[in-house]
């Protein structure tokens, strides 16, 4: 039953290495994989010694790590709370609402977003004008440092009820006799949240933020594409989108793909290093 699956992730997941090779060549589309010259590392030399480089990878990894730690820390938080609550159908309707944004596209999200925070009578801008807070409307998409904060929130409502159904699943098969024992030695709902359910989300927790280190470096580019504009595009601007102006826009193909190649390398030794983390700390592991 396994082997269709196999077949999918050797295709499309190991046969596409066979292209890295075009990261030591100089790629010429007409003389193909087998007749471009080998130039050996002189695409990671250039690489290194480019500054738009290292200002993708400051904001890849600027925003990642700000997507991680806030989804990481919102979604624990909100599987606690809703863990609490005790109306069925108030409980079932907020895991409703917060996951489904999880099911639309960027587009629609970066739209709402764009439509949201518009100085032509965007609702935030009216908010703030309403309570005195403005005089003039804000254009939010044009400041370059608020850019990753909103971009964050952008991403955090799309993903945090999706991310909170998992911590629930743990929660419900955490064992009743550890809270009824809690409840004889009188501990609240607070101490039972503290010294029962949160302990009880560790492991799974650890686990998936070792998986989620490993894409630390690999976001994609469709978010910051789509609510990015000319005007943020040096805080915009992430690997992905870089190495698609080279290869796409400039025809450097060989280029973007040692710019992956970084990627991946780099996503490896981080999924490595925390899973050590983990195993030092006693915490579950991957490897």
């Amino acid at each position: 039953m396994s082997v269709p699956f196999v077949g999918v992730l050797v295709v499309f997941g190991y046969l596409p290495l066979w292209g890295w090779i075009m990261a030591f060549q100089k790629y010429s589309i007409p003389k193909g994989i087998f007749g471009s010259p080998f130039v050996g590392f002189d695409q990671f030399a250039e690489l290194f010694k480019d500054d738009q480089f290292y200002n993708a990878l400051r904001n890849t990894l600027a925003m990642s790590v700000m997507g991680l730690v806030s989804g990481f820390v919102c979604a624990i938080v909100l599987a606690l709370l809703l863990n609490e609550v005790r109306l069925t159908l108030f409980k079932r309707t907020v895991q409703t609402i917060v996951y489904i944004p999880h099911f639309v596209s960027w587009v629609v999200i970066s739209n709402i977003m764009i439509f949201v925070l518009s100085p032509d009578y965007g609702p935030f801008n009216e908010l703030l004008k309403n309570l005195g807070l403005i005089d003039e409307p804000i254009y939010f998409l044009s400041k370059e440092k608020w850019f990753w904060v909103i971009h964050t929130f952008a991403g955090l409502w799309k993903e945090l009820g999706w991310s909170t159904i998992i911590y629930l699943a743990v929660l419900s098969g955490v064992n009743p006799e550890l809270y009824e024992a809690a409840d004889v030695d009188g501990a609240g709902r607070f101490k039972k949240m503290i010294y029962i359910s949160f302990p009880s989300l560790l492991p799974t927790a650890t686990m998936l933020l070792i998986l989620a280190v490993g894409h630390l470096i690999s976001t994609g580019y469709e978010s910051q594409m789509l609510l990015g504009n000319s005007l943020v595009i040096e805080y915009s601007k992430v690997l992905d989108l870089y190495a698609l102006d080279y290869a796409l826009k400039l025809g450097d193909y060989s280029y973007g793909v040692a710019i992956s190649m970084f990627k991946s390398m780099v996503s490896i030794i981080l999924v490595l290093g925390v899973n050590q983390l983990a195993k030092r700390l006693g915490q579950s592991h991957v490897l």
